[in-house]
């Protein structure tokens, strides 16, 4: 038996779906919120999205140097399109029923109203595993 037996990825546990209703505007056949449903991703693909949504921008009074700047919004949008296992927001015919071209706009036509929306931004960053929001984590980076 090897010494990191405990550790093999056959011992690992795999997180499952779940589902949440992000928006009180679409409703099933008996008047209830439309349950979406989720994965978690993981964390190299977390990478990849905060990477997407990282930028350099200049610092003020020091010619030629930059620091990195992370797009919390789009970078928001892309982790709940990621996380999304259904709907499908990547579906054209969906898409063109909103009439909008990338599965972040269909995001946002479909849950169009802003606390909704934050409400639903908070509850993704909580399901993904960070305690607190990424505008907490800003907020103390500042101070």
């Amino acid at each position: 038996m090897s010494k990191f037996s405990r550790f093999m990825r056959t011992n690992k546990i795999t997180e499952p779906n779940v589902k949440y209703a992000p928006t009180h505007t679409l409703l099933d056949e008996n008047g209830k919120p439309l349950e979406w449903e989720f994965k978690q991703i993981s964390s190299k693909e977390n990478e990849e999205l905060r990477d997407s949504c990282t930028i350099e921008v200049p610092i003020k009074g020091k010619p030629n140097l930059y620091r990195p700047k992370v797009k919390t919004a789009e970078y928001l949008a892309k982790m709940i399109v990621a996380s999304t296992v259904y709907p499908d927001l990547y579906d054209k015919e969906l898409q063109d029923s909103y009439g909008v071209m990338t599965p972040e706009e269909l995001l946002y036509a479909m849950v169009d109203n802003a606390g909704e929306y934050q409400e639903f931004a908070a509850w993704m960053q909580k399901f993904q595993g960070f305690a607190k929001g990424l505008d907490d984590k800003v907020d103390e980076a500042k101070n």
